[in-house]
């Protein structure tokens, strides 16, 4: 178990949801490129790391632009999610050192989850951990306004949970997610160093 300790003055947390909470970044990734192949779009397996936290549907309107396309940005988005929900959930893990954080913090002070992708898919990646009900507010980029690296998400999450952002702590995997959370003024941790290698 990782020994981190909370920051003084910190009185809720934060958490993104894939790459953060759940292990789930290869099954996403497996989905896009199965449903950008039918559009004959590329997306490489860097591009995808770097855009974590980016929404679904911004995805496919910069990948479309930057290879001449012209797509339905929605339609491909809600086809992208829909094949993810299709795959089996016995694929996603938990990212041990963070879900033991969570755990840790369960019942001890308000948890929020603002995620780039909808809330639907967050709420099913928890669950399929059993670990959704650790949570008193799952907050999508979709419902907040602009997506990361605009603060908003994380903005809105500290709202649900009624904890200044000052006193939050924020726990991302990806840069937008990163910049957002310290846009939004909250202690922030990056969780990379704590994933398997």
């Amino acid at each position: 178990m990782l020994n981190w300790t909370l920051p003084a003055g910190c009185r809720g947390l934060i958490f993104d949801c894939d790459g953060t909470l759940v292990d789930s970044m290869p099954l996403h990734y497996h989905a896009w490129v199965t449903v950008l192949r039918r559009y004959n779009l590329g997306f490489t397996e860097a591009r995808f790391y770097q855009w974590a936290g980016v929404p679904v549907e911004e995805i496919v309107r910069r990948l479309a632009l930057e290879q001449g396309l012209t797509v339905d940005a929605r339609r491909i988005a809600a086809e992208r999610d829909a094949y993810f929900h299709s795959l089996p959930t016995s694929a996603l893990r938990p990212v041990a050192a963070v879900v033991d954080i969570a755990r840790r913090f369960h019942r001890r002070l308000p948890l929020a989850v603002a995620t780039g992708s909808t809330r639907a898919s967050a709420e099913a990646s928890l669950r399929a951990l059993g670990i959704l009900e650790w949570f008193d507010a799952v907050v999508s980029s979709q419902e907040a306004g602009r997506p990361k690296p605009a603060p908003d998400v994380f903005l809105l999450a500290a709202e649900r949970i009624a904890v200044a952002p000052g006193h939050c702590v924020a726990f991302e995997d990806g840069e937008a997610g990163l910049q957002a959370a310290r846009a939004a003024g909250m202690h922030v941790v990056d969780i990379r160093p704590w994933l398997p290698h």
